[in-house]
């Protein structure tokens, strides 16, 4: 097996994330799922936009908000992921290589219609409490075909990074099932995050079956993930039902800190204080983040688990799903 190029390479959507405070009323009137992520048409993105007040306009996708992070911790990433040719498609692109991280995804076309559809966009409302409440049209990501998977690239990483978001629509999740074959037969990891409930529920038998079947080296999932993965209500019970079947698992519980098992060892960490909770979008990608630059440099489990938390209490205190403070240098600070 030859030596990795990469440490993390991702594959996950590409998208714009555009972000504005808002009051709970204004959650009601617009028939918001609050706290969750609901998928909008192109009709219902314009709406939402229209109805927002002031925004930021930063790129996101879960994936590539892990591997901007990751970036940031000293680790030499690459994203896969599907643009269109139009202004957010360029603002995406020109945000991830800026970040350090290779992208070459060819961009796709697009005259704004269902079948070349624009570059994909997320209305984040943040409440006064910090909650993200997040309304996304995947646009031109989920289109993402498996013939533009360079197979070289996947086989040059270290760990090949999955967003479970990316597994909803088909021809990106065959995109996905392709790059596992190819990672798992050079001898790579293949790391999956969950994502969100709602996506359990419809891909919920893809995932068990992957897990059974030994194909994913590390799961990232969080308190009600796991619930609705495993059908235990109980967040120990969750954990048992799973720790055996994967080689390391990485269950997040919110406030309340998080676990991970690795081989059979457990390590637990509290959440890192935060003064105040601004917006807890890209609160679970950064804590993937911190978890794996400590994971490719080996580092003990209880370690790896503190980086995450850290990159985690990072992100909610500000608005953005990606770090805006020189994060080796907090790690230094906060890990010593």
């Amino acid at each position: 097996m030859t030596q990795p190029r990469y440490d993390v390479i991702a594959i996950g959507n590409a998208i714009v994330d555009i972000i504005a405070s808002c009051d709970d009323e204004a959650i009601a009137e617009l028939g918001l799922n609050r706290g969750g992520m609901t998928l909008v048409d192109a009709a219902g993105a314009d709406t939402l936009y229209a109805a927002m007040g002031q925004a930021t306009e930063k790129s996101g996708g879960s994936a590539a908000n892990t591997l901007a992070g990751l970036s940031q911790l000293g680790t030499q990433c690459a994203f896969i992921g599907q643009v269109a040719k139009d202004q957010f498609g360029e603002v995406f692109a020109h945000d991830i290589r800026a970040a350090g991280i290779d992208f070459d995804t060819p961009m796709r076309p697009t005259d704004g219609s269902d079948a070349e559809p624009p570059t994909g966009r997320c209305l984040i409302f943040v409440t006064p409490d910090g909650e993200r409440t997040m309304n996304t049209f995947l646009g031109a990501g989920q289109f993402l075909p498996a013939s533009a998977l360079d197979e070289d690239l996947i086989a040059s990483g270290a760990i090949l990074y999955l967003e479970g978001y990316l597994w909803d629509p088909e021809e990106p999740r065959k995109a996905m099932r392709r790059a596992i074959d190819v990672a798992r037969a050079h001898g790579r990891k293949v790391a999956f995050t969950a994502s969100e409930s709602f996506v359990i529920d419809r891909h919920g038998d893809d995932f068990r079956a992957m897990i059974e079947d030994g194909v994913l080296d590390i799961l990232f999932v969080n308190e009600s993930e796991l619930a609705t993965l495993t059908g235990e209500g109980d967040f120990e019970a969750g954990i048992a039902a799973i720790a055996g079947k994967v080689p390391v698992l990485v269950a997040t519980k919110g406030p309340a800190g998080a676990v991970a098992i690795a081989h059979g060892e457990r390590a637990e960490v509290a959440a890192e204080p935060v003064e105040t909770v601004v917006d807890t979008t890209g609160a679970g990608d950064q804590f993937a983040a911190g978890f794996l630059s400590g994971f490719v440099k080996d580092e003990p489990l209880e370690r790896c688990l503190k980086r995450g938390a850290v990159a985690a209490a990072e992100v909610i205190s500000h608005y953005g799903p990606r770090p805006e403070t020189d994060m080796q240098a907090l790690m230094g600070e906060k890990l010593g």
